[in-house]
């Protein structure tokens, strides 16, 4: 008798030998059993050897993202706009209307939203789509948010902001206003924006959609691109482009940083991007 599957793309036969004897009906039962017991024990062992394979990689691609995201926020932004432009020709940074309620530097995961205008509805469900991507997203997002028209009008305040705080987001971009910024301050959140201002989305608009691409401040964002910001302001990088960005964006931050000691030594600038090839 033998059993066949498959481990690995790997078909494996597998026999199971019995010695002959005379039985009686008994012996034949416990035969039975026996043989079924041997199947359901490869089965067992199959679906372990799968789970387990599973949990390896998805390990190994949790502490790759780890990686990734460490280097992202030790280097510079300016370094990663660099990057992005030297390599690909891409603007891939936010422009100077997007400023931080207080000074950070954080980099993360996109998880990007889009309110619509919807002037004087009195949906109450209007922005439930919202408030459960919030609950939804997972630690070391950011929260990019498109707000339709919206300088003028809050797309966050200090209730959303304590949500992704307490889930442990990276930050948030908002393509529109910020509100409650005191208590954003408070608990350390960190929010780019285009200005602060007092006004609700509630009755003004309705949620749109979530984790699709968007524009935001001039800038095409994808659901799990990487979001990094600083004191330069924020740039986005595309998630497929990453590894090699981070690359070279490295070695930008460490000629820069190098840079400046030669300067001060020598007291030209001429000299030292002579020296170092870059500016």
């Amino acid at each position: 008798m033998h059993f066949q599957f498959v481990v690995n793309g790997v078909r494996v036969r597998a026999h199971v030998y019995s010695v002959r004897w005379r039985m009686n009906k008994s012996q034949l039962n416990w035969r039975k059993w026996g043989t079924v017991a041997v199947g359901l024990l490869l089965i067992v062992l199959l679906v372990w050897h799968r789970g387990a394979r599973a949990l390896a990689q998805s390990s190994v691609s949790a502490s790759d993202d780890t990686q990734l995201l460490n280097g992202f926020r030790r280097v510079e932004v300016a370094s990663i706009s660099d990057a992005l432009e030297q390599l690909f020709g891409r603007r891939q940074y936010m422009s100077h209307r997007m400023q931080p309620i207080f000074p950070a530097k954080f980099a993360g995961f996109a998880l990007t939203v889009r309110l619509q205008k919807d002037e004087g509805n009195n949906d109450p469900a209007a922005l439930n789509g919202m408030l459960a991507a919030i609950d939804q997203g997972a630690a070391n997002s950011v929260w990019v948010m498109v707000v339709e028209d919206g300088a003028d009008i809050a797309g966050m305040g200090g209730l959303m902001g304590t949500a992704m705080w307490s889930r442990g987001y990276a930050g948030a971009v908002i393509d529109g206003g910020v509100r409650d910024v005191g208590h954003l301050r408070k608990i350390g959140f960190p929010v780019y924006a285009l200005g602060i201002v007092p006004s609700t989305s509630v009755h003004h608009y309705r949620f749109s959609a979530a984790n699709t691409p968007l524009v935001c401040d001039g800038v095409e964002v994808k659901a799990g691109d990487i979001v990094a910001a600083d004191g330069d302001g924020v740039v986005v990088v595309p998630r497929g482009q990453a590894a090699e960005v981070l690359a070279k964006a490295q070695q930008l931050d460490f000629q820069e940083h190098s840079m400046y000691g030669y300067i001060e030594k020598y007291k030209s600038i001429v000299e030292a991007v002579k020296q170092f090839g870059r500016l």
